[in-house]
């Protein structure tokens, strides 16, 4: 990494470092009763607005969907003027995950390393691959995983820390470039929690969900 990106981070995290862990704070706030809600999120967000599927998640939530399911497609496909891509695919994934949701709550209660409950999460939950269920772990306040998206993966190319764009991500890729991440956070000197904020603040000047 070029010095010069290196103080520009650094810089930019001294300014933002508060509101960075604030945010982290309030991830790990979030009570168990939402988390099914958050998968529901991160199942909906691929190839889709994350702000449209919050708004969807949302809805499930005031439904109370886990409780009482019916089918969701309809408000996937419409819902406040907006659209979920996949949404056929999508209703069918909400409807399995609130299926097996018991079994990924005691899950999620066990004393096992995040990494490893992501494995679990990915080989049970349909459609949920490692960037979601990454997503889903770090919007509970579990945050020892990294999400490999485009803005991670824009700041590697412009860091002159990877050459091209991957054609495609792996099991082993992902497993890679988060393996680079946690080593490009060290030697920066911050969590790679918030790392990965402060490039998606960098780029968006806001810290998303």
């Amino acid at each position: 990494m070029r010095s010069a990106d290196r103080n520009e981070l650094l810089a930019l995290h001294a300014e933002s470092a508060e509101k960075i862990r604030t945010r982290l704070s309030e991830f790990r706030r979030v009570p168990p009763s939402r988390h099914f809600y958050e998968l529901c999120f991160c199942l909906m967000t691929p190839q889709s607005s994350a702000a449209q599927c919050a708004l969807v998640a949302a809805e499930l939530e005031r439904r109370r969907f886990q409780r009482a399911p019916f089918d969701p497609e309809q408000l996937l496909r419409a819902f406040e003027g907006g659209y979920v891509r996949f949404h056929r695919t999508k209703a069918r994934r909400l409807l399995a995950a609130r299926e097996s949701f018991p079994d990924v709550a005691d899950l999620l209660t066990s004393d096992e390393h995040e990494k490893d409950i992501r494995e679990a999460l990915v080989a049970r939950i349909n459609g949920l691959g490692y960037k979601e269920a990454s997503h889903f772990l770090r919007n509970i306040g579990k945050t020892r995983v990294t999400i490999i998206d485009r803005h991670i993966i824009r700041n590697f190319i412009r860091l002159d820390l990877l050459d091209a764009w991957p054609a495609s991500i792996s099991r082993a890729r992902y497993l890679a470039l988060e393996a680079l991440f946690e080593d490009t956070a060290a030697a920066l000197g911050m969590p790679p929690d918030e790392l990965d904020l402060l490039l998606w603040s960098r780029e968006t000047g806001f810290i998303l969900k």
